[in-house]
């Protein structure tokens, strides 16, 4: 899935893929994106962030793997080129538009919406290998994708699961969410893009990624710098602890395997467990 920011630098930056995946390219080369997404141009640049589909699920979610095993997946991923078939989205369904889609890693099932339910508002406690980070769901601004993430964490889909991305150049964003730590993967559901009018992407800001308009499904990224995005991505949450945490991520920097300051993050951050605690 998508998510595109406007680089630091003047040289141009693509990249794609489905929830979230960047990478660096001239202007006269081809576009590139991992297995999914869209790309959005800015008026200097832009950077995408995507799943990769270059790896199968089984590779990383049999049993808990070393950061060294992940680190040697993660150096094998190739560089898919766009496939211009998927670039479009998908058209909003009616309410979230919870609907079957591949691929189904760790399916869980569908979400069962109700307006009622996904209102009760809750903090979630992300228990990393780096540290605690605190979020705030924002379910009056986004009861769809609150509920998905709430549904999902309380089924331990995130589980073991670990960050595989990290951008340290132009937008500044941990990517999270995909039981194959490839970018690939996704819960075997889509549901609809919600609190877009206006949407910033500040420091602190949790929101997914996307394949295009409409094919939310379990990778997001944290934001962990101020940073400058089309308003084109969820924003489901806010990071009330634990900055430092994503911070000290960051600083370690990345392998750049896609670009310079865009690869696989040198500290290893796997979730060990997320508690969804309700506070109303």
């Amino acid at each position: 899935m998508d998510l595109t920011l406007p680089p630091a630098s003047p040289a141009p930056f693509r990249g794609g893929g489905s929830p979230l995946g960047w990478r660096r390219h001239k202007a006269d080369r081809k576009v590139c994106m991992m297995r999914k997404g869209k790309i959005i141009a800015s008026v200097a640049a832009a950077v995408t962030l995507g799943l990769t589909g270059v790896a199968s699920a089984s590779a990383l979610t049999q049993a808990p793997a070393s950061p060294a095993r992940l680190a040697a997946v993660h150096a094998r991923v190739g560089k898919p080129t766009l496939q211009r078939g998927t670039v479009r989205g998908e058209p909003a369904a009616p309410g979230c538009g919870f609907t079957n889609a591949i691929p189904y890693d760790r399916y869980k099932g569908l979400p069962d919406f109700t307006p009622k339910r996904a209102a009760r508002p809750y903090i979630a406690r992300l228990r990393t290998t780096q540290g605690v980070i605190v979020i705030r769901a924002l379910t009056a601004q986004a009861p769809c994708t609150t509920f998905s993430f709430r549904f999902l964490a309380q089924r331990g889909y995130f589980t073991q699961t670990h960050c595989h991305r990290l951008t340290t150049q132009g937008i500044y964003v941990l990517q999270c969410g995909d039981p194959t730590g490839t970018g690939s993967g996704g819960p075997g559901y889509r549901f609809n893009d919600e609190n877009l009018a206006g949407a910033t992407y500040p420091a602190g800001t949790v929101a997914m990624a996307n394949a295009g308009p409409n094919t939310n499904g379990s990778q997001f990224f944290f934001v962990w710098k101020d940073t400058t995005l089309a308003p084109d991505y969820t924003p489901f949450a806010k990071v009330i602890g634990g900055m430092a945490v994503l911070q000290k991520i960051a600083a370690a920097g990345d392998d750049s395997q896609n670009g310079p300051g865009d690869g696989y993050p040198h500290r290893f951050t796997a979730f060990r467990h997320i508690k969804i605690i309700f506070t109303g």
